[in-house]
């Protein structure tokens, strides 16, 4: 696992401990803001224009958990990464420290091999050799002879030692690994706590929000502000976009994209959603926090939340194509990011108030939308 990782993970984890008395603070806000609303609601259900008020404070609460739920699940994303990479860099330590040892005990067994041999032959030889009147040529190749078992025996005394040191280190690194580990999990555990809150938080708001939306009429006329904003945050994103050659769009790839995420396909595009409104995508439902991947190369031109869509993250796939992933838990890009095709960009979620997971997607071509079925495998 890289430095940089490992650091990012720790910085993020360190500033989701540190900013918990802030977090809490923050969700004590909310919740004084919930109370008061369903205390209005109660008071003032039957003023249709009150009522709209309310459900835009709401709206607005309902931002801000869904945004809070976002960030923890984005730590808790990246945390996770790291606490793979380190189990896999303690792996490998643990694999290479079996080889050392294993490499050690060769060595060692090779070397007093060749001190025992050293102690039989006893200096006798050598000394009678040093001693006698034999032709200097010899003495000459004994005393290579000599020399070359000693370099021997040093090379194997030098060589078992870089081992034992090698040890010593992989034995630290492995303490060193641990240690991580043991921090990354308890600040993983914090997480998960810091998320359920949030999304108790969330909770309590979506059924004060969804009591506002009681009648047919005031669900139609939400969708039809939810599907202006959106119109309206796809024109101002296209406006921004500067072409890329590098980005081919999606007309060679029709019938032969993955489609970003497993799941169930419970609305299919074109399906009447209310009234005369009409499924501009598909909803695919999938377990909360599963990853959502890009279905082509593109380049991120909106990641933030939005109104009835929830955190929405919009590709720009080149030749006016672009693909939208809504209801997301997390976001995992911000603008301006590169993606390859297969990426993690998201994770699946409920935002936008939807009370089951899943993921909203659409595909687009120059502003209007058209069947993702028709470019995504069957």
């Amino acid at each position: 696992m890289s430095q940089h990782l490992l650091w990012k993970a720790g910085v993020i984890a360190g500033f989701l401990l540190l900013s918990l008395p802030l977090q809490a603070d923050d969700l004590a806000r909310r919740q004084a803001e919930l109370k008061s609303l369903q205390s209005q609601i109660a008071k003032q259900q039957s003023a249709l224009k009150d009522t709209s008020k309310q459900r835009e404070k709401l709206q607005g609460l309902l931002k801000q958990d869904e945004q809070a739920i976002a960030k923890v699940a984005k730590a808790m994303a990246i945390t996770q990464a790291s606490l793979k990479q380190v189990d896999s860099k303690l792996d490998g330590l643990k694999s290479r420290s079996k080889t050392l040892n294993a490499q050690k005990a060769t060595q060692q067994e090779s070397l007093s091999k060749q001190l025992a041999s050293a102690y039989l032959a006893g200096n006798h030889d050598y000394t009678k050799m040093l001693l006698s009147q034999q032709n200097p040529a010899t003495i000459e190749r004994m005393l290579a002879y000599y020399q070359y078992l000693n370099n021997a025996r040093i090379k194997a005394i030098n060589e078992l030692k870089q081992t034992m040191d090698e040890l010593r280190q992989n034995h630290a690194q492995q303490l060193d690994e641990q240690e991580k580990l043991n921090q990354l999990a308890i600040e993983q555990q914090a997480q998960v706590k810091a998320l359920e809150t949030e999304q108790a938080q969330r909770q309590a708001t979506l059924k004060e929000l969804q009591k506002t939306l009681s009648s047919r009429g005031a669900e139609l006329e939400q969708l039809q502000i939810e599907e202006a904003s959106l119109k309206r945050v796809l024109e101002q994103a296209v406006k921004a976009v500067k072409a890329s050659p590098k980005l081919i769009g999606l007309g060679n790839q029709r019938g032969k994209l993955n489609w970003p995420t497993k799941g169930r396909l419970t609305e299919a595009f074109g399906n009447t959603r209310s009234g005369q409104i009409k499924w501009k995508g598909v909803l695919l439902s999938a377990p909360e926090g599963q990853s959502i991947t890009a279905i082509s190369d593109g380049k991120v031109i909106y990641a933030d939340w939005l109104k009835g869509f929830g955190m929405v993250l919009v590709l720009d796939h080149g030749q006016g194509y672009m693909s939208l992933y809504g209801h997301a838990q997390a976001l995992l890009k911000s603008p301006g990011d590169t993606v390859s095709s297969g990426e993690t960009i998201a994770l699946v979620g409920r935002s936008g108030g939807q009370t089951q997971p899943g993921l909203y997607f659409e595909i687009r071509h120059k502003g209007q939308a058209v069947d993702p079925a028709n470019y995504c495998r069957r």
